[in-house]
């Protein structure tokens, strides 16, 4: 009932207002029938409260995503199935709560339903924003008749929707990179030779007879073992500098955008060509844990997951923690900002120890809302043994990312 009293619309608030005065008056003037008329208008509304609180609206929802997981301006159909468990329902308005960046929230007025029936509701949600972002939760408000009182119900089901950096297509381009092995023993780096070359190891005491490689064994005179679990990996460590300093603009025209762009089409590029890719931020932590090895399919899902959700950070210098010998023995690639003195070291350390390093440089003052005009830092990564390339606003990724080779 306290609910219930909570709910009166403005009309029931005015009847109710309008008998308890009449109840009143009627009382002091002596007047019966205003008594009498008082206590009719009131019923209205105290009936309608009454009834509506004895009223159960049990009612299930299931809502389905055509895709969780989509790229910047992409339609996502979102389909909500309600169904009643309870007695028959009233006339029921059903709003979908929405991020601003989604859209409008979508309403629906859903006629009464007998027991057991079912309604499905449909609607698209499109973003020009990378992100992840809540897809409800439902609420729904049911009313009398009279349009007394009006109740509100809210499920607590959400689902996510993570729309992730528009990519483009990349040509494919010279890039030398050192390979690895991986398995049950510490990865180590190879600079030549071919797989052919470590697919057999001496035996050990422990292994499976089952995994001896017998021309081998009757070839060197040793038993020897083949090393099936430890293929030849290309990997790749890509840096993307996300430090708000390093970056200029704001929200969506920030330069920090372009380069999220730019690192997830690298990303996507690499993985396509076999590489396994080691994605770090300027955080120094390993977005999606690690190297991204496997199908091609599942490694660009958890990357451009991981890029969707990539904030500006606040630090002043890079981490440099994370760096260690399976980095810089292998493909490094960088997508950077503004780069100043404070981060020069580093980036002279990693050309010294790397084994290939490519680094693609905004022009951050060339974005809306630079006041200032950093360098940028192209040449200067050239000059420590780089290859490097500087990527504009009017500058296509794909001719930047050519001129790496040049």
């Amino acid at each position: 009932m306290r609910e219930a009293l909570h709910s009166l619309t403005s009309r029931g608030r005015g009847f109710l207002a309008g008998g308890i005065t009449a109840v009143l008056c009627g009382m002091l003037l002596g007047e019966r029938d205003l008594v009498r008329i008082g206590i009719l208008v009131l019923m209205l509304p105290l009936g309608t409260m009454v009834w509506m609180a004895r009223a159960r609206h049990e009612i299930s929802l299931v809502r389905t995503l055509s895709t969780t997981q989509v790229e910047v301006g992409q339609p996502v159909a979102v389909r909500l199935s309600l169904t009643n468990l309870g007695p028959r329902t009233q006339l029921l308005m059903v709003e979908e709560q929405l991020p601003y960046a989604l859209g409008s929230r979508p309403r629906f007025v859903v006629d009464p339903m007998q027991t057991g029936e079912s309604v499905t509701l449909d609607y698209t949600v499109r973003s020009d924003v990378r992100g992840g972002y809540p897809i409800g939760p439902l609420r729904f408000r049911v009313g009398d008749p009279f349009g007394m009182l009006e109740l509100r119900r809210t499920f607590s089901a959400i689902d996510h929707l993570v729309v992730t950096p528009r990519v483009e297509t990349l040509p494919a381009i010279p890039m030398i990179g050192a390979y690895a092995g991986t398995g049950d023993n510490k990865p180590r780096s190879f600079v030549g030779g071919n797989a052919a070359d470590v697919t057999v190891r001496e035996y050990r005491l422990g292994d499976d007879l089952r995994r001896v490689h017998w021309p081998s064994t009757a070839h060197s005179g040793d038993l020897m073992v083949r090393r099936e679990e430890q293929p030849w990996q290309a990997r790749c460590t890509l840096l993307i500098d996300n430090r708000s300093r390093a970056h200029r603009g704001r929200g969506a025209s920030s330069s920090l955008e372009p380069a999220i762009r730019a690192g997830a089409s690298i990303a996507l590029h690499l993985a396509g060509q076999g590489y396994q890719v080691r994605l770090v931020s300027a955080a120094g932590e390993e977005l999606g844990h690690g190297w991204h090895d496997g199908e091609v399919a599942l490694n660009t899902r958890s990357l451009l997951a991981s890029l969707a959700v990539l904030p500006g950070l606040d630090a002043e210098s890079l981490a440099t923690d994370w760096v260690d010998e399976a980095v810089t023995s292998t493909l490094f690639v960088a997508v950077l900002g503004a780069v100043d003195e404070r981060d020069r070291p580093f980036f002279a350390r990693i050309g010294r120890v790397g084994g290939s390093t490519y680094g693609l440089a905004l022009d951050v003052a060339r974005w809306a809302g630079a006041h200032d005009a950093p360098v940028p830092a192209t040449g200067w990564l050239r000059s420590i043994g780089w290859k490097a390339a500087q990527l504009g606003p009017d500058t296509p990724l794909r001719q930047a990312w050519q001129e790496l080779t040049r």
